[in-house]
């Protein structure tokens, strides 16, 4: 940085967001519909969370692994969404310099934690589908424990790095982000300092919390299909599959979602089409997961129609 830029530079204290600024006359509209978004994510999630709870046929790893893939879920549209449905009614649509780096510090825990915990996940599906008879052992209460904290400490120690590292940049404006939610590769731009550091960090974290998950679960899948592919009965297959299918869907999902979102070519696209990717992948996954596993999953739907069961009952009897 140049004498001149130092002398020159101002202290950003808070950021604009351009996302959603280009359709003033439909913000009205787009409050309801992420309203309508974030309360189907809460509420299928909490559903998820409670059925998992009360249901004893669920108090195995596989649920207890999606119960707190719930709660992330629910973690990750809350820090995004209540931000942009107050800023839809502001002219001027802005989030604080503390709550953006608080938005970057949730937002990369949750992403990070999510990419590990799939990848727990699919290591669960492995043990059960190739080793069945050692599952009791090596997927005991212990173990999950272990693989569910590890995956959290993995999302708070890459998200506590970026967060620090973010938080000395210098910003010299202008301070207007073009998306509705704070990211480090976005305030990357803003900055007039030196981000080499950051840029390196982030490619690091890239590799070990983004893609090596993301190996482990594609190696682990194939391993499943060719156990699943070796059972000589057609219904035993298809039993065997159904097990992992949701999983599988939810990987899917996420992970193409992920990509799309990060590692396409940033040239060449308008704002609108930033915003509808990560859309896509910031709101848009978090709800799609819980309907994956009530439509795929028939414990879980069992266990959500005894909820719905439990709840009228209860409601008759209040009445």
């Amino acid at each position: 940085m140049t004498p001149f830029e130092m002398n020159n530079q101002t202290d950003v204290t808070e950021f604009i967001f351009l996302g959603f600024s280009n359709h003033p006359k439909l913000q009205g509209l787009f409050f309801l519909v992420f309203l309508i978004i974030y309360l189907t994510t809460l509420l299928g999630n909490m559903l998820i969370l409670t059925a998992t709870r009360i249901s004893l046929a669920l108090h195995t790893p596989m649920y207890y692994f999606l119960s707190n893939l719930s709660f992330l879920d629910i973690c990750y549209t809350s820090t995004t969404i209540p931000v942009m449905l107050v800023n839809f009614f502001r002219e001027k649509k802005t989030i604080s310099y503390e709550g953006c780096l608080s938005q970057i510090f949730f937002l990369v825990t949750c992403a990070g934690t999510e990419c590990v915990l799939l990848a727990a996940m699919a290591y669960d599906r492995l043990v059960a589908i190739c080793h069945p008879l050692r599952y009791p052992v090596l997927m005991s209460v212990k173990v999950c424990v272990f693989l569910v904290t590890g995956s959290w400490l993995c999302g708070l120690v890459n998200s506590v790095t970026h967060t620090v590292l973010t938080a000395t940049l210098t910003l010299c404006g202008p301070n207007q982000i073009s998306h509705f939610l704070c990211d480090i590769p976005l305030l990357l731009k803003l900055s007039c300092s030196d981000t080499s550091l950051n840029e390196s960090v982030l490619h690091v974290a890239s590799a070990t919390i983004g893609l090596s998950p993301c190996l482990f679960t594609e190696v682990s899948y194939i391993l499943i299909i060719s156990a699943i592919l070796r059972i000589p009965s057609a219904q035993g297959r298809s039993k065997a599959f159904s097990t992992c299918a949701s999983h599988l869907t939810v990987v899917v999902v996420f992970y193409g979602m992920a990509n799309f979102n990060y590692d396409r070519p940033r040239e060449g696209y308008s704002l609108d089409m930033d915003i509808l990717v990560s859309v896509l992948f910031c709101v848009m996954t978090p709800m799609l997961n819980p309907i994956i596993y009530s439509l795929r999953n028939k414990e879980v739907k069992g266990a959500l129609r005894k909820l719905a069961g439990g709840c009228m009952i209860i409601g008759n009897i209040s009445v």
